[in-house]
This record gives structure tokens, C-alpha cells and sequence, in this order.
């Protein structure tokens, strides 16, 4: 099945195109011959993206796009780049060209453009970042790809999206979540907010309680936030506590204070004994100089 559409190309366009020794394959030839024109495209020409930053597709929601190409057509041409005389590779618009071929279309409109790898990787990536049916684990891998692959720092992925550099440091950080907590990402089986609430826990296995009692209990990301911090106050008090314990001195024994008193009689210095609530302590034995300490090595060693 062919569209009836007359072609979007210029004359002098399609001449080119259509022809080796003029095929544009190169910056410097481009220029206004490709700026902003459409092209109808054998399908069966373009290459998938190989960037393409969406892992899933649902089978639906392609069959409803199908169904409206079959009714009224693409109304939004993908964005292709020259890989050579009559090649293409896809930049944007995956859904629309696997919808198309349900319709049975074998030609679709196309912007060409002239690309290299980087450049065709930061358009399909910012594109797709845009696009409202992304989950926020498709738009974290996305950022960290621009930021890993294309080299871009998180001021400039932020500028390059029109977001805050807090709104992308909060995505990537869904990447050092457990990959059991993603995967509910990916599924929709928890949200931005509950992800975000999730990744303030450092343990995780606290981290995969949580998941689980907000899958199965349906808590909202209100009270997985209370719960997160009710759980990091006890640990800080415990923590708390438990150096308090360490370095909190205690009374000692007659038999530790008798000991003290022989040992500094003995050395002729000062000795002090230190012991906390566990047991754990130290026993510090003062010198003034040099010859003193070789005193009391000597009496130690006797």
C-alpha cells in the first residue's frame, strides 16, 4: 500500500537525492537543500536507530496509531539521516514508522537531515525526552546517555531539555537504585516521588521492604516519606547511642584503680586507665622526654 500524497520533495531536491553523484552525504553539501524539506521514503530504506532510547512498545497503543494512519495519514513526518545514496537511518519517530507498517504503508514522510553519530544520538535522546509516555527510568537512562556518550555535562543536558540541573540529577539518580525498585519503575508500579523517597534509604534492604510494602499496600508517596524519615531518625538514634556507648567513660573497678596506681608507682609517671560501658578501653602512660621514656621502656622490659 502507497500513500496517494503528492511527494514534499522540490524538484531540485529530489534530483539530488535520487541521484549518486549529487546523493548528500556530507555537511558541506547539505545545506538548503535539505533545511526543513520532506521526502516520501520506502520504509523498507531506513535503518532502526540504533540509539533509540525507548526499550518497549506496547502492542495497543501501536494498533491505535495504525488505525489513526490509516484514517488520516502521518501527520507528523519522523526525522531520518543520509547513510548514503538511497539509505536512511531513523533519528525520531520509531512508534509512527512501526505503526505505518501495521497500516501497510511501505512509504512515509521523512525530514532528512545530515548527522553523525554523536549528533544523531543527542537528537534522538532529546527528542525522546520530551516525549509524555517516557517512565522516569526511560528519562534517567536518556540523561546519563547524553551525559556518558555525547559528553555533556548535567548543565548542559538540563539546558539542552529546558529542565533545572536538579530535576536531572534527581532522574539519574534512579540509576543507583536496586535493580528490583527499577524494574517497578519501569512497570509503573511506583512513581517518580516514591522512587525519589526510596533512594534516601542507604541500606538496601530497607530499600526492597519499602518497595514492597508500597506495592502491596498502596501507600502514597506522603506516607512513604514519613516512613522514610521516621526510619532515618531511628537510625541516627541509634547511631547516636551507640557512639555515646563508645567513648562514654565510666567508674572504675578498685582492682582497675589499684593496678593504676602500682603501674604509675612503678614507673614513676603518670597513669591514667579509661573504660567504657563495653569493656573497651585504653591505658595511657605519660613521659616528659626522651630519657624518661627510655626508663620506663627499660622497667617495662625487666
Amino acid at each position: 500500500m502507497t500513500t496517494n500524497k503528492k511527494s514534499a520533495l522540490g524538484r531540485g531536491l529530489s534530483a539530488i537525492l535520487q541521484s549518486p553523484e549529487t546523493d548528500i552525504t556530507s555537511k558541506d553539501i547539505s545545506g538548503e537543500f535539505v533545511a526543513g524539506a520532506i521526502a516520501e521514503i520506502e520504509i523498507d530504506k531506513i535503518e532502526t536507530n540504533p540509539f533509540q532510547p525507548r526499550s518497549e512498545f506496547e502492542e495497543a497503543s501501536l494498533n491505535e496509531l495504525a488505525e489513526s494512519i490509516r484514517q488520516q495519514g502521518i501527520i507528523q513526518p519522523i526525522t531520518v539521516r543520509k547513510m548514503g545514496y538511497d539509505k536512511y537511518q531513523l533519528i525520531t519517530g520509531e512508534r509512527r514508522i512501526r505503526a505505518a507498517k501495521i497500516a501497510g504503508l511501505d512509504r512515509i514522510p521523512a525530514f532528512i537531515r545530515i548527522a553523525n553519530d554523536e549528533e544523531m544520538l543527542e537528537m534522538a535522546l532529546v527528542e525522546n525526552i520530551h516525549r509524555n509516555d517516557l517512565n522516569p527510568l526511560e528519562i534517567a537512562m536518556s540523561y546519563q546517555r547524553l551525559i556518558d556518550e555525547v559528553g555533556v555535562t548535567v548543565n548542559e543536558v538540563a539546558n539542552k531539555v529546558g529542565q533545572n540541573r536538579s530535576t536531572v540529577v534527581n532522574y539519574t539518580r534512579l540509576l543507583k537504585l536496586p535493580p528490583e525498585v527499577q524494574v517497578a519503575i519501569r512497570d509503573r508500579q511506583i512513581s517518580m516521588g516514591h522512587a525519589r523517597a526510596i533512594i534516601n534509604i542507604d541500606d538496601i534492604e530497607d530499600q526492597l521492604i519499602i518497595l514492597k510494602e508500597i506495592i502491596e499496600k498502596e501507600l502514597s508517596v506522603r506516607q512513604v516519606e514519613q516512613w522514610v524519615r521516621d526510619l532515618k531518625k531511628a537510625q541516627n538514634s541509634q547511631e547516636n547511642q551507640e557512639e555515646k556507648s563508645k567513648t562514654e567513660k565510666i567508674t572504675l573497678p578498685d582492682s582497675y584503680l589499684s593496678f593504676q596506681d602500682n603501674l604509675a608507682q612503678k614507673l614513676g609517671t603518670k597513669v591514667q586507665i579509661s573504660c567504657n560501658a563495653k569493656g573497651k578501653g585504653q591505658i595511657v602512660i605519660r613521659f616528659k622526654n626522651e630519657e624518661e621514656f627510655q626508663k620506663i621502656q627499660a622497667l617495662l622490659q625487666e
